[in-house]
C-alpha cells in the first residue's frame, strides 16, 4: 500500500445556488463537488505540489475506447514523449478498493498501456509497476523524470 502525504493546500471550493463546486486545478474549471471528485482533486494537488508532476502532461477524465464502449480514465500522466506513463483510478472514500477496481484500471491499460497503475479512494492507495509482461505491487509514487 502507498501512503500519500497530501499537501496542506486544499482544493478551492465555492457554493453556487444549491450546488457546491470544486475547482479542477488541471482543467481550470469548476465542477460539481462529489465524493469521487473530492478524491480526484486531492490526488491532483498531491501530484502537482508534492510530487512535482508537470500539469501540462496530466489529463483528467481522459476518454478511452474499449471496443464499442467509451469510458473515462480519472487521471492519465504522460511521459515527456507524450505516451501514457501512469493511469490513476479514483473512487470515493467509502468505496473499498477491490478486485473490481483493479479490473477496471487493467481494462483502461489495454487502450492506454502505461508503466504505472494506481488505484485510490483517498484513504487507501495501491500502486502497480509493469515489469516485463506482469505488474508488481509498489509502495511508492514514482518520481517524475
Amino acid at each position: 500500500m502507498i501512503r500519500i502525504d497530501f499537501p496542506a493546500e486544499q482544493p478551492r471550493l465555492r457554493q453556487t445556488g444549491t450546488a457546491k463546486e470544486i475547482f479542477d486545478i488541471v482543467r481550470k474549471k469548476w465542477l460539481v463537488l462529489t465524493p469521487e471528485e473530492w478524491v480526484r482533486q486531492n490526488i491532483l494537488l498531491f501530484l502537482l505540489i508534492k510530487m512535482k508532476y508537470p500539469a501540462s502532461l496530466i489529463a483528467v477524465e481522459k476518454e478511452v475506447k474499449l471496443g464499442e464502449l467509451k469510458k473515462r480514465c480519472d487521471i492519465v500522466v504522460y511521459s515527456k514523449n507524450a505516451t501514457p506513463w501512469m493511469i490513476i483510478e479514483c473512487k470515493e472514500m467509502n468505496v473499498p478498493l477491490s478486485e473490481k477496481t483493479l479490473d477496471q484500471i487493467l481494462r483502461y491499460h489495454i487502450s492506454l498501456p502505461a508503466k504505472f497503475l494506481i488505484i485510490s479512494n483517498g484513504s487507501f492507495c495501491f500502486g502497480f509497476e509493469k515489469k516485463g509482461k506482469h505488474f508488481v505491487e509498489t509502495d511508492y509514487f514514482p518520481e517524475y523524470s
